[in-house]
């Protein structure tokens, strides 16, 4: 396990109160950022994090303890959806991370890259400096890739990941730990049968199709979770011109107006644990890093954002941005449960107290076993049905029956013209396939994450996860009151656009010819042996697939664009250096900022996007 890093406990303890940078939140995009401009000895930055300080926690470190995290106030924001209106009214759970780390500290530890599409679709938008192959340096930079064992290697089919193509020096370590099994190698050879024949193409050159495993961010020697808090070394944190302000809020950030009309950041108005409020002042930049859900609670507590959500809570208006904490998407998906065969082995047997303490014994006497890591399997595959691939102009038809363009947002239009290129592109993926060891859990009304993972059967199942690549809807994230330590309100909007339903109710239908195809046929006790058991049957029927989508729906836990990077004129909040519109010096550095949802699990992105920002921010600050 990592050695316990000592933070600043209190603001009375900082040497000083004002610093060149303040960077608020301490999760990937805060880490990489602080990590990144204390480098220069001569610039003093200050990083301000919510959560504690738990490097060297067992239950973060152990990653097959991440259920353990979930819904406990010590580690997670536990942020729940509103009624969502287009999935019978369910609300749906959107865990954080709320510790030094952010949510690189509680999620499933996958790294994935999004296909070259997705970031030059973020350049077609109007980002200079944001095509794939601006991308590409940082996909490497953040990371140290260690190849796995010979028997992983051979039983992963693992001869497309090219070493030379990985990152080499990193501060993030990513390899592939002894974990997997026979459902994992037969994952593969199934896809293959199917005729999704996987390309030697490596997943980080950003074209990958067919099925894949994916690395892991685990140390492969301790086998312990590696997290952003790899970038807060010992030798970092001892760093005398950076300093680490724990378990203390951001309330809102003091805007200046110049005599020229500009507006400059100036302080951050902190609350202490204690109860007390502060005020640290930046020379240079403030950069918020608080998340998809925070930074724009922090933005319109400041007095960013619309005018009407403002004023009705008694904030002064200092920059009206009607589009702060619009454009939200996030990766749901749609679940189904598969019972395996007696002999094999999932997540579901460590509810037997005997075998979850052998697996502890194991972990910690020769960090073996399950609770190494999560075993995940990927596929990657455009839009499919119950028939196989489906053809570019069903694909066309089908968004011009379900998409819905709202007249009234010319960014929004523009956005869904990128998007509609991505979607009838068969190179491209619209669904993320992804294999998970455990059955899962969905209630009607609203779904905790204790009750997603706790299982409901008394069998072994498995669980196939579909996550629509690329939503179309759009939901929000507003102040739910001028207290900021309210949680906001989280509106998701799954499924407002009807092509999103579409789109996961018929790869829904593809799953019939997973399961029913061996050799992953042959794991399984029987294909009809599922959850819900109302699909026993099989998905012939597509009113069916939408009825289990809308029952069995679920997020991945990757909120984006509620900061989109964008010109103004088309939505904006901050522009293609992660300035906020109408400021000199306030920038944003995490997920918000991405115009539009890229491929996969997003933790990969996000490291690689606060890369770039951390240059950026250099660049601009040279003097």
């Amino acid at each position: 396990m990592a050695d316990h890093i000592p933070s600043t406990s209190s603001i009375e303890a900082l040497s000083v109160r004002q610093f060149d940078y303040i960077v608020v939140g301490g999760g990937i995009g805060g880490l990489v950022v602080a990590r990144r401009l204390s480098d220069d000895a001569t610039k003093t930055v200050l990083l301000i994090e919510a959560g504690a300080n738990r490097t060297g926690d067992a239950r973060i470190d152990t990653p097959g303890f991440l259920g353990t995290l979930y819904g406990d106030p010590n580690y997670d924001w536990d942020y729940i959806s509103e009624p969502q209106k287009h999935v019978n009214g369910r609300q749906i759970p959107q865990p954080r991370g709320k510790v030094l780390g952010g949510s690189s500290a509680i999620n499933f530890s996958a790294i994935l890259y999004p296909y070259r599409r997705d970031f030059d679709s973020w350049s077609e938008l109007g980002n200079k400096g944001w095509t794939a192959d601006d991308l590409a340096p940082y996909l490497r930079k953040f990371h140290t890739y260690s190849a796995p064992s010979s028997e992983t290697a051979a039983l992963l089919s693992l001869d497309y990941m090219d070493p030379k193509s990985q990152g080499a020096d990193g501060p993030l370590p990513v390899t592939f730990p002894d974990i997997y099994g026979p459902l994992n190698q037969s994952w593969q050879k199934t896809f293959d049968v199917l005729g999704w024949q996987s390309n030697s193409d490596d997943p980080i050159k950003g074209e990958k199709h067919g099925a894949f495993a994916c690395p892991l961010s685990i140390d492969p020697k301790t086998r312990a979770r590696a997290y952003a808090t790899a970038y807060y070394s010992s030798d970092v944190a001892r760093r005398p011109n950076l300093q680490l302000l724990t378990e203390t809020h951001v309330e809102k950030v003091l805007l200046k107006k110049g005599s020229d009309g500009s507006i400059s950041a100036t302080d951050v108005q902190v609350l202490t644990k204690e109860g007390e409020h502060h005020q640290i002042s930046a020379r240079r930049e403030v950069i918020l890093s608080a998340g998809s859900i925070n930074t724009p609670q922090i933005l319109e507590l400041s007095g960013i954002g619309q005018e009407e959500i403002l004023n009705k809570h008694g904030i002064p208006v200092v920059i009206s941005n009607p589009r702060v904490g619009e454009n939200l998407q996030d990766h749901c998906l749609a679940a189904v449960s598969f019972e395996i065969a007696d002999g094999q082995a999932s997540g579901d047997l460590l509810r037997d107290p005997n075998l979850l303490q052998s697996a502890i014994k194991s972990y910690q006497e020769s960090q073996s076993g399950p609770l190494c890591g999560m075993p995940l399997s990927i596929a990657y595959l455009p839009l499919v049905d119950r028939n196989g691939i489906v053809s570019k102009d069903v694909a066309e038809k089908l968004v011009q029956e379900h998409l819905h363009t709202p007249a009234d947002h010319p960014g929004i239009k523009r956005q869904y013209e990128v998007q509609r290129q991505t979607f009838v592109d068969a190179k491209s993926s619209t669904a993320e396939y992804l294999f998970l060891p455990a059955q899962l859990r969905m209630q009607q009304g609203k779904t905790t994450m204790g009750e997603l993972l706790a299982p409901a059967l008394p069998g072994n199942y498995i669980s196939i996860l579909i996550l629509n690549n690329h939503p179309f809807s759009r939901g929000s994230v507003h102040i739910r009151s001028a207290d900021p330590l309210a949680k906001p309100v989280f509106d998701p909007n799954y499924l407002s656009q009807p092509i999103d339903l579409e789109v996961l109710a018929r790869h829904t239908q593809y799953l019939e010819q997973i399961v029913q195809t061996a050799p992953f046929s042959t794991l399984l006790k029987s294909p009809s042996s599922r959850i819900p058991e109302e699909a026993a049957a099989g998905f012939e029927d597509l009113e069916l697939a939408k009825k289990v989508v809308k029952d069995r729906l679920f997020t991945c836990f990757h909120p984006a664009g509620t900061c989109a990077m964008l010109p103004k004129e088309l939505g904006g909040v901050v522009n293609d250096r992660l300035v906020v519109h109408g400021t000199k010096n306030l920038r944003v550095v995490d997920a918000s900022v991405f115009p539009l949802e890229p491929t996969g699990n997003i933790q990969a992105t996000v490291f690689a996007v606060a890369e770039k920002a951390a240059d950026l921010i250099k660049e601009d600050n040279k003097n």
